[in-house]
């Protein structure tokens, strides 16, 4: 049963907010949620997976349910899943990927900049035949990155800035009077479709989208010589938001540890410190020992997960779990007063893609409830939390954490 949380509830939350010094950590798995592979025995990679150390969680001291990222029957981003997870509305609090892409790459945005994400596609015949480009190395793209950035400055007397970021993917920030968000993305979001151009959603964005084309076609003529990256996909145009700061909304310091820059945009979004760019979970896992004991609240982000299960590949999901179960004795040994594991959202590998399934959830708590022998979706369906929205995420783990104060006399 789902039951939904009105905004005087989200409030009281707020009002209720105790500061203390009990540790939350959220060990977000993106994409962690799946369904039942026919051609696995119609197992999840989280139930197939070997992974002792939740396991061990789930039977000592954890209480089990599901989470619905945005609304029953959607399927949602990775920014909006976040910020569910973070107990912000993601309906009321439309923050565009853009944003929290040039955030997570350090760039200097603005008022009135149009930011967008980006990455290479591969294009035959007006198609977009790979929309990553075979994930080429960073290296490719800060070499393609670099040509455009010469090549490219301005177009129309808007400035063109741009940042390469992990894999195919880059960053473009368009800075200039008389600009608008208001557009479509320009991408297909599927393979063999034909290239998409941006549309402008209002009039007030007409002169931005013929910029934003401009600079498409542009790239294309500049990388046609290019073997696999001769295309470039933008999406999630958004301006600077304005948004209560989490740690004003929760009384907590918080810190964010993420190797990936979208994930660490976020994070600068809601004012969380972001203080360092790990490249491996063994540097993610470094960093929170280094910080423990300045921090109150944790954010600490896997992207593999998601990457296996956008790839459809069910068995190096499996893997990626089985990594991050490796690390729940470094984590456990510092002992938090809550351990949430969970996603964002769901990506099945049957559907290489983010899906409106709900997402299996672990509270790890020192009050010793516990609901199950293990972890997945089965058992998550039937535990004691039931099925809950995102949002309504932040003020269980502050209960089990002891940071609420009790509400009336």
């Amino acid at each position: 049963m789902t039951v939904k949380i009105g905004a005087e509830v989200g409030s009281m939350i707020e009002e209720l907010a105790l500061s203390n010094n009990n540790k939350i950590i959220f060990l977000i798995l993106d994409g962690l949620g799946d369904i039942p592979n026919p051609a696995f025995s119609y197992q999840t990679p989280l139930e197939a997976a070997q992974k002792p150390n939740m396991d061990s969680l789930a039977k000592k001291s954890s209480v089990l349910g599901r989470i619905i990222p945005v609304d029953i029957g959607i399927t949602p981003g990775s920014g909006p899943g976040h910020l569910s997870l973070f107990g912000y509305d993601p309906v009321t609090h439309e923050i565009g990927r853009g944003v929290l892409e040039v955030l997570g790459l350090n760039m200097d945005l603005q008022d009135g900049d149009v930011a967008a994400r980006a990455n290479f596609c591969t294009i035959k015949d007006s198609i977009v035949v790979d929309r990553r480009a075979g994930r080429i190395p960073t290296e490719e793209t800060e070499r393609i990155c670099a040509l455009m950035h010469e090549k490219i400055p301005e177009i129309e007397g808007i400035k063109i800035i741009i940042k390469p970021g992990k894999s195919h993917r880059f960053a473009v920030i368009f800075r200039g009077v008389g600009l608008s968000d208001k557009l479509s993305d320009a991408d297909p979001h599927k393979d063999d479709r034909p290239f998409a151009y941006t549309v402008a959603k209002q009039k007030e964005a007409d002169f931005t989208a013929h910029v934003v084309n401009s600079f498409l076609r542009m790239i294309q003529d500049l990388l046609k010589s290019e073997k696999v990256a001769n295309g470039t996909l933008l999406r999630g145009f958004s301006e600077k938001p304005d948004i209560t700061p989490f740690s004003v909304k929760y009384r907590l310091k918080a810190l964010a540890i993420a190797t990936y820059p979208m994930y660490r945009g976020i994070s600068k979004v809601l004012g969380m410190d972001v203080r360092h760019e790990p490249k491996d979970n063994k540097e993610s896992l470094k960093i929170l020992k280094e910080n423990y004991n300045d921090y109150q609240f944790f954010f600490l982000h896997i992207k593999e997960t998601d990457l296996a299960g956008e790839d459809g590949n069910f068995n190096e999901k499996v893997k990626a779990i089985e990594n991050v179960d490796t690390m729940i004795p470094e984590i456990m040994s510092l002992n938090p007063q809550v351990l949430v594991i969970t996603g964002d959202h769901s990506t099945p590998c049957s559907m290489k893609g983010h899906s409106w399934h709900p997402v299996p959830l672990m509270i790890a708590t020192g009050t010793g409830e516990r609901d199950a022998m293990a972890f997945h979706e089965k058992n998550c369906l039937l535990g004691s939390i039931g099925t809950i929205y995102s949002k309504e995420l932040m003020s269980l783990a502050l209960a089990h954490a002891m940071k609420l104060d009790k509400y009336g006399a």
